[in-house]
């Protein structure tokens, strides 16, 4: 029967997230088995977890909701069991798995136990990966090993005042404490660390989680991610060549209804990633962004139109993400070189190796539109067609080729003229930067008017809706 999601906050924020009624519980009545340390004085009401099923807008998820008035919500030996079991019963039938975690860690008294309860919980997770979608929401605490659940996860969120995620406290840090550098915070997590998605109050949390299933299929095999398209098909972008530089105002111009479901919005904010629909069907996208603008069209901040780290990184868990679960990907490239910091350099270009084997590695439809400028072999990472986009627009006003007109004609005719440099400019720009050169090569499938963006990739996706393809047969890639 039903649960009546109303006792307290892990209940409540159960009967928040799915939809009304919809819940039903399973092991209720499981208890601690360990009664030494004076557990047996402590009442465990269904060990500090309430774990069952629901519906999210008609969508099949299992939920588990740790119980901070249980012990703290300390993770016992029965406590993860019953975590376990629903990833058991999610994996059978196919559907994603939902932890809202609000926890004081390991239950000390139950010591060994508890750990190897706990350490199967990373093996359900790890296995689950790729198979299922699974959302984490943090709450309260998450410290030490529990932290490691929502890296083990798809997708994090977190209560912006009261959820503190953390492998070491701030204060036990070596030269921090928590008033210089609150490393636990929300803030932190998802600006920082980018280990979050979104934060705010319970409730706007938990509406970004049902906004985010409601996109995703339910499982690797069984995409159910459709939804009839009630948005003109051909309708006109008429501005979006003016969201050139904030390319999420774009793709929200290009998505049905135009609504865009952000992912790791605060982190790495020069490459945005995240969900629309297009045509019904839900599509992951990628883009450069060298502007962020507010509500108001405001500037709030700007990039270099470069690659960096962070920026690789976020867009790298994202494709693999979306060819885990076939997802389709749609790019928005406007990339002119590399971040050039010494701090950068340490990683960069093993990040831009990850970008570029993960475009590369998925055989998911993959569709890139170059709306700004495209140079050296931090466009070819981006989705270009060499290393496997199936169909590569471009903007009339797009640049493609090695580098910037001016830069290349200063280093072929070092000794010339300014005039000679410009007309030299000018020439190399037209032979060897422009869409029209790109396209005369086969690397452009079409040159587009940016305000008949959407009705393309539309058009293009469901061409590729059928697409199939092989990779090299081995265990997996190294990269």
């Amino acid at each position: 029967m039903s649960y009546n999601a109303t006792e307290n906050s892990a209940s409540r924020r159960i009967a928040t997230l799915l939809d009304e009624g919809s819940f039903v519980e399973i092991g209720g009545a499981v208890t601690a088995r360990s009664t030494t340390f004076n557990l047996q004085e402590k009442a465990a009401p269904s060990d500090g977890v309430i774990t069952g099923y629901g519906v999210i807008d008609g969508n099949l998820v299992y939920v588990y909701s740790q119980d901070a008035d249980v012990l703290g919500g300390a993770l016992g030996e029965m406590h993860a069991k019953k975590i376990a079991r629903i990833y058991d019963m999610a994996m059978k039938m196919g559907a994603p798995v939902i932890g809202l975690i609000d926890c004081a860690g390991l239950r000390l008294q139950e010591a060994t136990d508890a750990l190897e309860a706990f350490g199967s919980l990373y093996h359900k997770q790890a296995l689950a990966s790729g198979v299922i979608p699974q959302v984490t929401a943090i709450f309260g605490m998450c410290g030490g090993g529990l932290a490691v659940v929502p890296g083990l996860t798809d997708f994090t969120f977190m209560e912006a005042k009261d959820g503190k995620l953390f492998v070491n406290s701030p204060n036990a840090l070596e030269g921090n404490e928590i008033s210089k550098c609150n490393t636990a915070s929300a803030e932190y997590q998802s600006k920082t660390a980018g280990l979050v998605d979104g934060i705010g109050a319970e409730a706007e949390i938990l509406g970004q989680i049902r906004d985010l299933v409601c996109m995703l299929p339910a499982n690797n095999e069984d995409d159910m991610s459709y939804e009839e398209c009630t948005d003109d098909l051909n309708r006109i972008c008429a501005d979006i060549a003016n969201a050139s530089e904030d390319t999420a105002i774009a793709l929200a111009q290009i998505a049905d209804n135009q609504i865009l479901v952000e992912t790791k919005k605060d982190y790495a904010k020069e490459m945005v990633t995240g969900f629309i629909r297009l045509n019904g069907m839900t599509v992951g996208v990628v883009a450069n962004r060298s502007k962020v603008y507010n509500a108001e069209a405001e500037v709030e901040a700007e990039f270099d139109s470069v690659l960096t780290v962070d920026g690789c990184k976020k867009a790298t868990d994202f494709v693999n993400f979306c060819d885990a679960f076939s997802i389709p990907v749609l790019t928005l490239t406007n990339v002119t070189g590399f971040a050039a910091t010494v701090e950068s350099e340490k990683n960069m270009a093993s990040a831009v190796a990850k970008l570029t084997y993960a475009f590369a590695n998925a055989t998911v439809p993959k569709v890139n539109v170059i709306v700004g400028k495209a140079f050296g072999s931090a466009y070819v990472s981006m989705n270009s067609k060499s290393i496997g986009a199936d169909l590569v627009y471009a903007w009339p006003t797009a640049e493609i080729g090695m580098m910037d007109a001016k830069l290349a004609a200063q280093i072929m005719y070092a000794d010339a003229d300014a005039e000679t440099l410009n007309e030299k400019a000018v020439e190399y720009k037209e032979l060897q930067s422009s869409p029209n050169s790109a396209a005369a090569r086969g690397y452009v499938d079409a040159i587009i008017e940016p305000a008949d963006t959407r009705k393309y990739v539309i058009g293009a996706f469901e061409m590729l809706f059928t697409k199939r393809e092989d990779r090299p047969a081995k265990k997996h890639g190294t990269v």
